[in-house]
C-alpha cells in the first residue's frame, strides 16, 4: 500500500479532493435549496431527492463541462500553435518527440499494445487523449443541460408554469450564461499559468522550468 501510495499520491490526492468537494457541495447545496424551498413555503426535501434534482445536476456539470472543454482545447490547440518560452508548449524551431510517427516503435516490447497492431487502432490511440476529453465535455454538456431543464422544471412546478424541453433551455439565455462564465474563467485561468510560467518559477513543480533556465527556454 506504501508503495502504491508513494506511485500514485498526486491522483490519490486529487481524486481525494475532488470527493470531499462534491460532498461538501452537495451538502451545502442541500442545505441552500431548503432555505430556497422554506422562503416558497413548500415543504424540503431529503438528501437523496436532491442529488437527483435539477439543482445539483446542473450545478455540478456546468462546471465538469468547462473543465473538459479547457482540457480538450489546451490539448488540441497545443498540436498547432506554440508559445515560446512556456514549458508546457512545444519548441516553435525545432524536431519535437510528440511528433514522431508511432510506427517506427511498432518493434519496441515496450511500446502499447495498440503501436504493435497498427492500423485503426492505432489511428485512434493516436488521438485517444483528445477524443476522451471532448467526450467527457460532450457527455457534460449534455448533463448541464438536462440538469437545467429539471431545474427550470421544478420552479415551474412551483409557480404553476408549463413545463419546457430541452430545446427550450437551449433557447434561454440563462443556460448560455451559465455555460460562458465558466468558459471565460477556464480559457483565462490556463492562459495566465501559460504566461506566468515563462517568467515565474516554483522549484520542485514538473509544471515549472529549471529555476535557471532562461525565459526564452520552451519545453522541459
Amino acid at each position: 500500500m506504501r508503495q502504491f501510495l508513494r506511485d500514485n499520491g498526486l491522483s490519490v490526492a486529487l481524486f481525494s479532493l475532488f470527493l470531499i468537494s462534491l460532498v461538501g457541495q452537495a451538502l451545502t447545496g442541500w442545505r441552500a435549496q431548503a432555505e430556497e424551498l422554506r422562503l416558497h413555503e413548500l415543504p424540503a426535501i431529503g438528501l437523496t431527492d436532491y442529488l437527483g434534482s435539477g439543482h445539483f445536476i446542473s450545478a455540478v456539470f456546468e462546471n465538469w463541462e468547462s473543465e473538459f472543454l479547457q482540457m480538450a482545447a489546451y490539448v488540441l490547440l497545443t498540436i498547432f500553435l506554440f508559445q515560446k518560452g512556456a514549458s508546457e508548449s512545444k519548441k516553435p524551431d525545432e524536431a519535437n518527440p510528440e511528433d514522431e510517427s508511432p510506427y517506427a516503435k511498432r518493434g519496441d516490447p515496450d511500446a502499447p499494445w495498440p503501436v504493435h497492431r497498427g492500423g485503426l487502432l492505432l489511428k485512434l490511440y493516436s488521438h485517444s487523449l483528445s477524443i476522451a476529453l471532448v467526450t467527457l465535455f460532450l457527455a457534460s454538456f449534455w448533463l448541464h443541460l438536462a440538469g437545467s431543464t429539471r431545474r427550470m422544471n421544478e420552479e415551474a412546478l412551483q409557480h404553476h408554469q408549463p413545463p419546457q424541453t430541452m430545446i427550450d433551455t437551449l433557447a434561454e439565455p440563462e443556460f448560455w450564461y451559465e455555460s460562458f462564465q465558466n468558459w471565460q474563467s477556464e480559457f483565462l485561468s490556463i492562459g495566465v499559468l501559460l504566461v506566468l510560467g515563462i517568467y515565474l518559477r516554483e522549484r520542485g513543480s514538473p509544471e515549472s522550468k529549471p529555476v535557471a533556465a532562461p525565459h526564452t527556454a520552451t519545453g522541459h
